[in-house]
């Protein structure tokens, strides 16, 4: 049976989506964006403050549903620029230091509001 996750430590959904849905097994989160729970959007900051706060969000997703970022299975990051690729993994390490999941980076045209990264997970429950 699937579950919808709320957490006010991440930033409130805002459209019609959940921050994160889940099944006995498994929490699958939304993108989650350089935006802080606060409102505050960190579209002009370097990428790697982007990248830790977009994996803060995540991190208090899947808090919320009962998981923790050693239960990541899987991580998609969209980036604007892939050149900043080197800066955004340099931020992502300090999230995974061992067993890191599996990932994939996707150069995308645009992002929401503006920002240059988004970062989804699918977790282990």
């Amino acid at each position: 049976m699937k579950r919808t996750i709320e957490t006010d430590d991440a930033p409130a959904a805002v459209g019609a989506y959940s921050q994160a849905t889940a099944t006995d097994d498994l929490v699958f989160t939304a993108g989650q964006i350089p935006l802080t729970p606060d409102g505050d959007l960190l579209d002009e900051a370097d990428i790697d403050v982007q990248t830790q706060q977009a994996l803060e969000n995540v991190q208090a997703v899947l808090a919320e549903a009962g998981a923790n970022m050693d239960d990541v299975l899987k991580v998609t990051v969209y980036v604007e620029d892939i050149d900043d690729f080197e800066a955004m993994n340099a931020a992502y390490e300090t999230f995974f230091e061992e067993s890191p999941p599996a990932r994939s980076a996707v150069e995308v045209a645009a992002l929401p509001k503006g920002v240059g990264v988004e970062i989804e997970a699918v977790a282990a429950l």
